[in-house]
């Protein structure tokens, strides 16, 4: 399947593993694709009026609340829960970043490099790429496509994106647009 990804499609996926090792994650996250396509695609941002910085601080804040997104912190705020004073307590406790689930540094393998595994998650959107790009008939899997399968994704990446309006119909919206245009 991957020599159907385009170049760069390929350059994403390599770049969210330099997103995970950055992260000292100890696994490719969805997450680390969607930062790896801020880095790449700033004509489909552009389409869906998506800026890049605010959704990677946005991704940087849900990380910091160990993955709780917006609407949970909602959710909790309506039982009196205040996430960021309980954020911060953890933090003075435990270090900064402490609820991001960063692991140690990884140790070097594979002649010299960073070697991290795919998150099941992140193999499914892979999957899921070639379905997007079949259901438009394209022969090619590109950063749109796997920015369709981002959207398709239970999650907080998914949620992310929808609340920043480019949910699935309308990335495909956008693509139409691209395409006219």
């Amino acid at each position: 399947m991957f020599e159907r990804f385009t170049r760069e499609a390929r350059v994403a996926v390599i770049d969210a593993q330099t997103h995970a090792v950055r992260l000292l994650a100890e696994r490719i996250e969805p997450e680390h694709l969607l930062l790896a396509l801020l880095d790449t695609n700033a004509g489909l941002l552009a389409e869906l009026d998506l800026q890049p910085d605010v959704l990677a601080a946005d991704l940087s804040r849900d990380r910091r609340r160990g993955g709780i997104s917006e609407s949970d912190v909602a959710a909790l705020e309506e039982f009196g829960i205040d996430v960021e004073r309980i954020v911060e307590r953890v933090e003075r406790v435990h270090g900064e970043n402490a609820l991001a689930g960063a692991g140690r540094p990884r140790k070097r393998r594979w002649f010299g490099s960073e070697h991290i595994p795919f998150a099941d998650e992140t193999k499914r959107a892979l999957e899921l790429t070639l379905t997007e790009a079949l259901e438009l008939g394209h022969k090619h899997i590109g950063v749109e496509h796997l920015l369709l399968a981002l959207t398709t994704m239970p999650g907080p990446v998914a949620d992310l994106l929808q609340a920043h309006g480019a949910d699935h119909a309308a990335v495909r919206q956008a693509l139409a647009r691209e395409r006219a245009g």
